[in-house]
């Protein structure tokens, strides 16, 4: 490699490029230069790792450009303390000098690093929501299924049409919601939207801080789920209020789903560890919310997979940690903390 380029951060600059970092693991957030360098050069653990990885999207363009921007999704190894592993960064960079030079941008470049072991796809959902993210933020247009869906939630179509909504004119909808009418419109049909849109909008909504009003809302619709122990229903408002800035009312939904019948339920707490995780900061929620999970003996090694992406998340590891050297444990949390080291 050489000398001059030791980050993924300088081989962009030195290329001419304006680059921005997005993380793309948990949920579509973005990760500013200043901290990127500081995850570059191993002075900080990545701050949203998943499955031992840091999943990002690196979005760069030419100064001069008017195309679209390009984009690279990356899957870095992280160490078990999440912080990157550098020789992989430096290996990927090394094949980009090797099989592009400086010259990143253009229609040659971007099929030559097809084969790459560091570039994935991301699934289809988290793709949609990244395109109607980019064109938000650089002020583009919308997709051609942006109308359509807008309309249909707007009521005007009718909701028995929801086969003729594209996924992608469901995400441009859901990051529009301060467009028109949009926010309003979602508030008054979300109660008799059908599960088919349902599902693919709350997954949208993850990446969207929606405003405190619509999260109450979310709320009440999961209280209710719990109550009539619709375990679908939970989950999909989990996931939609999930973005929101009201992390309180997030944190009473957590509580709700864990004093509820559906506490220890494995698809409940999958969603809580992956969309909720700011709330197990508070140590009687983790301890409670751990306790759930030790209880879940439908799926094996549901509690080890859990206890492993939580401890690797850097707000979270501390308190994770803790837990192993509380004294007031419950046997069957003792047991399942056994196994782990067993």
């Amino acid at each position: 490699m050489t000398a001059q380029i030791s980050t993924l951060g300088e081989l962009l600059t030195n290329a001419g490029t304006q680059w921005r970092v997005y993380d793309m693991g948990r949920r579509i957030t973005k990760i500013d230069k200043k901290q990127f360098a500081q995850i570059e050069n191993t002075q900080v653990p990545y701050p949203y790792p998943l499955g031992g990885h840091a999943i990002m999207a690196i979005q760069f363009w030419d100064n001069e450009a008017t195309v679209d921007p390009y984009v690279w999704f990356l899957k870095f190894p992280l160490d078990e303390q999440s912080k990157l592993i550098i020789a992989s960064r430096d290996h990927f960079a090394s094949m980009v000098l090797e099989a592009l030079g400086t010259q990143l941008t253009g229609e040659t470049a971007q099929g030559k690093l097809d084969n790459n072991p560091y570039v994935f796809t991301p699934n289809a959902n988290k793709l949609a929501a990244f395109n109607a993210l980019l064109k938000r933020e650089l002020n583009r247009p919308a997709s051609q299924y942006y109308e359509h869906a807008e309309l249909y939630f707007s009521g005007k179509l009718g909701f028995e049409r929801w086969q003729e909504i594209a996924l992608q004119g469901i995400a441009d909808f859901a990051l529009r919601l301060d467009h028109g009418h949009n926010a309003s419109n979602l508030q008054q049909v979300w109660s008799v939207l059908p599960a088919e849109v349902k599902t693919p909008l709350a997954a949208m909504l993850e990446h969207v801080t929606i405003s405190t009003p619509q999260t109450e809302d979310f709320l009440a619709a999961l209280t209710r789920a719990c109550y009539e122990q619709n375990k679908d229903a939970v989950v999909t408002n989990l996931r939609a209020m999930s973005g929101s800035h009201a992390l309180g009312l997030i944190a009473q939904a957590v509580d709700t789903i864990l004093a509820s019948e559906l506490g220890s339920d494995a698809d409940c707490l999958l969603t809580i560890a992956g969309r909720a995780w700011e709330t197990l900061t508070d140590q009687q929620r983790l301890f409670i919310f751990m306790e759930k999970a030790a209880e879940n003996n439908q799926i094996d090694g549901l509690f080890s997979s859990i206890f492993a992406d939580l401890v690797a998340i850097p707000i979270l590891r501390p308190h994770v940690l803790g837990i192993i050297r509380a004294e007031n444990r419950s046997e069957t949390l003792s047991r399942a903390i056994g196994r782990l080291f067993s």
